[in-house]
C-alpha cells in the first residue's frame, strides 16, 4: 500500500499535455465567458441564453476545481516547491478575471422574469433551483459591474495582501524557548508535554514572542475587519454577521437557539476545567498553559495497515458505503500518511465530486490520536459521496454543515475506542474527548464574542494591540467562566488565530461549534433509532448543498430553530464530564 496520494486522475505533472491544455482551455473560456456577458444587454432569446449562461458556468466551475485541487495539492505535501508556488499564484490572478462577467450574468439572472416556466421545461434548471434562487437573493446585494471588478482585483493588494502577511508574520516569527530558537508552531505543540515545567516554560516564551509582531499584525487586522465593514455596507448588509448567516444558508434563529443552549451549559464546562485543576495542584482553576497537559494514559499504536482494519471494522456496523470508502481510499492511494520536509502540518479532506473521489492529507505517526483524525477526514470524503451526483453547481455545503459527517464520525471511533478501553487508557481517551468539545464550547465562543466586539469597535477608530488584549481577555473570562484561572489567559489568541484573517469569511468561529454540536445531536439521534437513522443521515448529507442548513435538517427530523435539539448534543457531553470525574 502507498503511503502517499496519486493525483494522476487529475494530472500526471505540470508538463503532462493535459495539464497544459486544461490551462489553454481555461483562457479561452474566460474570454468566452467575457464575450458572453457583453450580448446580454442586447440579446432577444432569454431562454436560450439562460441555457448557455449555465453551461459557462459549469464549465467553468470543472476547469477551475481541477486544476485549483491539483494544484494546492501539490504545495500542501511540498511548500518549497517554486514551480507549483508559481503556478498557483498565476491561476489565482487568472480566476480574477471572471468576477466581473460572472457579476453580470448573475445580475442578468436574477431579473429573469418567466424563470419559473423555463425550470417546468428544463430538468437542469429544476435542479438548479436552490442555486438560482440564490443568485435571485444574492444579486439584492451586488454592486455595479465596474465596482464589483475592482473589489476582486483591489482585493488582492489589500484584504488578500493583509491576510499573506499575518500568516508570514507568525509563520516565521522565532521564539526563544530554553536558549534556543523555535517556531510558533513548535512552541504550540509544547502545551500537550507531559512535563508541567515545558508547557508553562512554552506559554510564556509564546506570549513574549508575540511581542515582536503585535504591531504589524494588528494592521492586518484592522484592515481587512475594515474593509469587511465597508463592504458588507455598501452590499447592503445589516452586518458581517448577517452576511455570514446569508452566505451560509443558515437563520439567525439557529445561531441563537445554538448559543443559547452553549451560554446555559457553560458550567458544566467550567466544572470540568476545575476539576481537571485541582487534579493537577491548582486552586484557582486551570492556567492556560495547562489547557491541553494530557491526563491518564494512552499507549495503543496502530500501523497505517491496523488503522484501516480498525476503521472498516467499526464503520462497517453503522453502512457498507462508510466502510466500503474507507478501503477505497486506502487501496487508490487517496491518503498521503507521513510528514516530511516541506509537507504542511495538520490534516484536510479536498473532495473532487467531478471525478467521483476525495484527497486525504494527514500526519500520521500511529496514535490513537491519528485514527481518530483519519476517521475525522474519511467522513468529509463520505460527505463527498453522497454529493457527488449532483449537477457540478450543486457540489458546495455551506460553512455551518461543512463539519458534519467528519464529527460524525469522531464520535463513532470514539465512543467505540471508549467502550474498548479501561483505567488510565479510557480516562485519557474521554479527557482527549473534553478537550476538544471545551475547544468548540469555550474557545469557539470566545472567538465569536471577540469579532463581534472587533467589528462593531474598528468602525469608530483604530484598535492598537492593548485594546485588542484586552477584548480578547474580555472575551475569555466571558466564555471560560471560572473554570481557567484569570491571572494566566492567553491575550495574543488575535495575532496566531488566522481564522480572523479572511476578507472573505468572517465569523470563522461558530460553524465549528455548529459541526460539533449538530453532529454529536445526530450521533444520539443514531443510538436512539439505530438502522432506521442511516437512511435519513444519508439524505441529510445529500441535501446540504441543495437547501438551507434548516432544510437538510429536517431530512433527519431536527428542528435547529428550537434550542432543545442542541440541549441533547450538551447533555450527551455533561454525562461524559461526569464519567471523566467518577474515572479519576
Amino acid at each position: 500500500m502507498d503511503k502517499e496520494w496519486s493525483l494522476d486522475i487529475l494530472y500526471k505533472g505540470l508538463e503532462d499535455k493535459k495539464y497544459i491544455e486544461d490551462k489553454k482551455r481555461l483562457n479561452q473560456l474566460i474570454e468566452d465567458i467575457n464575450s458572453f456577458s457583453e450580448t446580454l444587454a442586447e440579446a432577444n432569446d432569454e431562454e436560450k441564453l439562460l441555457l448557455s449562461a449555465i453551461d459557462y458556468m459549469e464549465q467553468f466551475e470543472l476547469l477551475q476545481a481541477s486544476l485549483s485541487s491539483y494544484l494546492s495539492f501539490r504545495e500542501s505535501v511540498n511548500t518549497s516547491d517554486g514551480k507549483v508556488v508559481n503556478e498557483l499564484n498565476m491561476l489565482e490572478k487568472q480566476l480574477s478575471g471572471v468576477s466581473k462577467p460572472f457579476a453580470i450574468i448573475k445580475k442578468w439572472i436574477a431579473g429573469i422574469e418567466a424563470m419559473d416556466s423555463y425550470m417546468d421545461k428544463h430538468p437542469k434548471l429544476k435542479a438548479y433551483s436552490f442555486m438560482i434562487n440564490d443568485i435571485k437573493q444574492d444579486a439584492k446585494h451586488l454592486l455595479s459591474d465596474d465596482v464589483e471588478d475592482v473589489i476582486a482585483k483591489l482585493n488582492i493588494s489589500a484584504g488578500m495582501a493583509w491576510s499573506n502577511m499575518q500568516s508570514y508574520l507568525t509563520s516565521t516569527l522565532e521564539v526563544e524557548y530554553r536558549g534556543e530558537l523555535i517556531t510558533i508552531p513548535e512552541v504550540r505543540n509544547l502545551a500537550y508535554s507531559e512535563n508541567p515545567s515545558v508547557r508553562k516554560d512554552a506559554y510564556y516564551a509564546e506570549l513574549k514572542a508575540y511581542e515582536k509582531v503585535k504591531d504589524a499584525v494588528s494592521y492586518s487586522l484592522n484592515n481587512i475587519k475594515t474593509q469587511v465593514n465597508t463592504i458588507s455596507e455598501l452590499r447592503g448588509f445589516e452586518s458581517p454577521l448577517a452576511q455570514t448567516l446569508e452566505y451560509s444558508k443558515m437563520k439567525r434563529e439557529t445561531l441563537d437557539a445554538m448559543l443559547e443552549a452553549m451560554v446555559e451549559y457553560m458550567p458544566v464546562f467550567h466544572k470540568y476545567l476545575k476539576y481537571k485543576a485541582k487534579l493537577l495542584g491548582h486552586k484557582n482553576g486551570l492556567p492556560w498553559y495547562d489547557l491541553f497537559a494530557p491526563m491518564g494514559e494512552s499507549e495503543t499504536k496502530f500501523t497505517v495497515e491496523e488503522a484501516r482494519e480498525y476503521l472498516v471494522k467499526h464503520f462497517k456496523g453503522f453502512s457498507d458505503d462508510l466502510a466500503d470508502l474507507v478501503e477505497q481510499a486506502f487501496e487508490e492511494k487517496w491518503i498521503d500518511f507521513f510528514p516530511r520536509k516541506g509537507k504542511v502540518g495538520g490534516a484536510f479532506c479536498g473532495n473532487l465530486p467531478f471525478v467521483k473521489q476525495s484527497r486525504i492529507l494527514t500526519n500520521f505517526s500511529g496514535s490513537l490520536s491519528d485514527v481518530i483524525t483519519l476517521a475525522h477526514e474519511l467522513g468529509h470524503a463520505y460527505h463527498g459521496l453522497h454529493i457527488q451526483d449532483h449537477l457540478p453547481l450543486n457540489t458546495d455545503y455551506s460553512m455551518p454543515v461543512a463539519e458534519t459527517a467528519s464529527t460524525f464520525n469522531e464520535s463513532l471511533i470514539m465512543e467505540a475506542a471508549i467502550k474498548g478501553a479501561s483505567g488510565f487508557e479510557k480516562m485519557a481517551l474521554i479527557e482527549s474527548q473534553l478537550q476538544d468539545v471545551t475547544q468548540i464550547m469555550c474557545d469557539i465562543y470566545s472567538r465569536y464574542l471577540f469579532e463581534t466586539e472587533v467589528f462593531e469597535k474598528s468602525k469608530q477608530g483604530f484598535l492598537f494591540p492593548d485594546e485588542l488584549n484586552d477584548i480578547m481577555l474580555r472575551a475569555q473570562k466571558a466564555a471560560y467562566g471560572d473554570g481557567l484561572d484569570h491571572d494566566y489567559l492567553h491575550p495574543y489568541m488575535w495575532v496566531v488565530k488566522p481564522h480572523y484573517y479572511s476578507e472573505a469569511l468572517s465569523f470563522y468561529n461558530f460553524p465549528y461549534a455548529f459541526g460539533g454540536l449538530f453532529a454529536r445531536g445526530l450521533y444520539e439521534k443514531y443510538k436512539n433509532e439505530g438502522e432506521a437513522f442511516v437512511a435519513k443521515y444519508k439524505a441529510l448529507l445529500n441535501a446540504t448543498t441543495v437547501s438551507t442548513v434548516e432544510d437538510a435538517a429536517k431530512e433527519a427530523g431536527i428542528n435547529l430553530e428550537e434550542a432543545d435539539f442542541w440541549r441533547t448534543s450538551l447533555r450527551a457531553i455533561e454525562n461524559l464530564v461526569d464519567e471523566f470525574i467518577k474515572l479519576s
